[in-house]
């Protein structure tokens, strides 16, 4: 049985049996619990959830996103295919808009046309994090100080959604790569899924590089909620999880030609990674919350 499914099962049960039902800004109400962590060993098993679909070509490419091509143009997502970000997709006016009503939720400067304001990509290239991380895990095996903040004050209210997964701190120990992962608000049923294998891959990616083996994950949530109106979804994975328990990880594989993280393919196709042997239990739709 693949352990991700059943930390996951289990955190999303603790949600809903013991959450506390409560408002936000999105007008659908959330049930929720004020904090989650667990930790995975991405060098034993691959973590991708087995008890339903998940698209990893769509999770890579918008780490890569984020990582490598540092960008924050939403047009660089749907050249491939990925529309994960265009309900925060700035107009040529430079306004964000309710999907629903058209409404401006917030206005820009039309500069940030087809962005989605200075957030996660801009943030990276900006303060140069991935960069000073490769050169630290190649140069320093004892550095302490390798965190990656994507929250950063300045810059938080030309953002149309200030980083949800906002920080990462990476450690080299006896040859391992491991990393630590702090979510301020995470959408279970969408939300964690894709970024936690997204992370996995990362972690592996950069390990690659650098001469390391990955090692573990952890992750720590600050506000872990469902939305009302996906809880009928999240039930349905439970049973299948309570039915059949959860089906064998997969394998991921990355090109070993790669030395280089920005030599990676980001094209739609992300040619030097893929899953080998993913077997999961079909797809689970849930509605997403803008």
């Amino acid at each position: 049985m693949a352990m991700w499914d059943t930390i996951y099962c289990e955190l999303c049960e603790k949600i809903i049996t013991d959450g506390k039902r409560v408002e936000n800004r999105t007008g659908i109400d959330t049930i929720k619990v004020p904090s989650a962590h667990f930790q995975l060993d991405v060098g034993k098993e691959f973590p991708i959830l087995t008890t339903k679909q998940l698209f990893i070509r769509q999770a890579v490419l918008e780490m890569l996103w984020i990582y490598q091509a540092q960008s924050n143009d939403v047009r660089w997502l749907q050249e491939r295919n990925v529309h994960i970000w265009d309900l925060w997709e700035i107009n040529e006016n430079g306004d964000w808009c309710d999907e629903k009503t058209g409404a401006v939720l917030k206005h820009f400067d039309p500069s940030q046309a087809h962005t989605i304001g200075t957030a996660y990509g801009y943030i990276v290239k900006k303060m140069g994090l991935m960069d000073k991380l490769l050169y630290s895990l190649k140069n320093d095996v004892n550095d302490r100080r390798r965190v990656m903040s994507l929250w950063q004050d300045e810059y938080l209210d030309t953002a149309v959604l200030p980083s949800c997964v906002w920080s990462s701190e990476w450690d080299v120990t006896d040859g391992v790569l491991n990393a630590w992962v702090h979510q301020r608000s995470c959408d279970v049923p969408l939300g964690l899924p894709f970024n936690v294998t997204q992370y996995a891959v990362l972690l592996c990616m950069l390990a690659q590089v650098c001469g390391l083996k990955p090692g573990t994950i952890d992750w720590s949530i600050k506000d872990a909620h469902i939305y009302v109106n996906q809880i009928d979804g999240i039930k349905e994975q439970i049973e299948r999880y309570e039915a059949k328990g959860s089906l064998p990880a997969p394998t991921l594989w990355l090109n070993p030609e790669i030395d280089d993280f920005y030599a990676f393919d980001a094209s739609k196709d992300i040619k030097d990674i893929r899953l080998e042997n993913y077997e999961h239990m079909g797809k689970i739709r849930f509605p997403l919350a803008q």
